[in-house]
């Protein structure tokens, strides 16, 4: 056999055993480095964008196979979020988490919104107070109230004082009622969140006073004593300076008691005789001091 012939036998499966072992260190190379499959999890998902107040159908919901750790508190079951208010807007393809939704049981509307121990305030408001409508559900607000308190001086004029601070807005809407030719009319109408003891000084601010609110930012939390305001302390920079702000009482001094009465003389009468004719004069004393 011709020696060449056999040399290029050779040559050809020593390259041959050469390029196999590379291509198979570098397989094995890359099958080591391949990142291991990730767990995956099943969690419901909102199949439509559910609004805050609405109730959960079981068309609202979709299982999926979720990638990884799921959001804290995700639910999996759909029998855990059916009939249950949605607190908390969820987006489309958002999984759905047990801080999202309300207490089971509790409904939707509203009610649902509300937290325990918490009530719902409405106040009739204008565009212009109601921040230029700026104000949404979510957000913080102060109330200031506009009167004149009983007993307070009318030289003041109009007093304004910050009745509440950091009160959440629950609602921002339409609300109708009638003129007095007895058309319907928009009227503003927001909704905040508050204690039962704010609830009552609310309602009497919403009855006997102008409301304005002051919108603040959500983050902010701090609560400010105010001493309060009034017009005509608005020209001469004072302030109305008393504990809690209140608006001065005017102590009126009692009446004067009516002068004593005067007592009056009887009148003197001077009687004239003149031969058998007798004539009387009376003349009026002056009253005695």
């Amino acid at each position: 056999m011709n020696k060449r012939f056999i040399f290029v036998v050779a040559f050809a499966v020593v390259v041959a055993g050469v390029f196999t072992l590379l291509f198979y260190q570098l397989i094995a190379s890359k099958i080591k480095s391949a990142p291991a499959p990730v767990a995956t999890t099943q969690v419901l998902v909102a199949s439509r964008t559910l609004d805050e107040g609405s109730l959960i159908r079981e068309g609202d919901l979709d299982v999926v196979a979720w990638s990884g750790t799921p959001p804290p508190g995700a639910l999996q079951d759909k029998k855990q979020a059916i009939d249950r208010g949605v607190i908390s807007k969820v987006f489309q393809g958002e999984p759905l988490q047990e801080s999202r939704l309300a207490a089971p049981g509790s409904g939707a509307g509203l009610s649902a919104l509300i937290p325990n121990g918490k009530r719902a305030v409405p106040l009739r408001v204008n565009d212009v107070i109601g921040v230029a409508g700026f104000v949404v559900p979510g957000q913080h607000v102060d109330i200031i109230i506009l009167g004149n308190p009983p007993g307070s001086a009318a030289t003041l004029g109009t007093i304004s004082k910050t009745l509440l601070q950091n009160l959440e807005v629950l609602t921002a809407g339409q609300d109708l009622k009638k003129d007095a030719e007895g058309k319907p009319v928009s009227v503003p109408v927001i909704t905040v969140l508050a204690t039962p003891e704010q609830a009552e000084a609310l309602s009497l601010a919403n009855g006997d006073t102008r409301i304005q609110l002051v919108l603040r930012n959500k983050m902010d939390d701090t609560i400010v004593k105010t001493p309060g305001n009034a017009m005509a302390l608005l020209f001469s920079g004072q302030k109305l300076g008393l504990p809690g702000g209140q608006a001065p009482v005017v102590r009126r001094a009692p009446p004067p008691p009516p002068p004593p009465a005067i007592k009056a003389k009887p009148p003197l009468v001077i009687e004239v005789i003149q031969g058998g004719d007798r004539k009387s004069s009376e003349f009026k004393q002056e009253p005695e001091d």
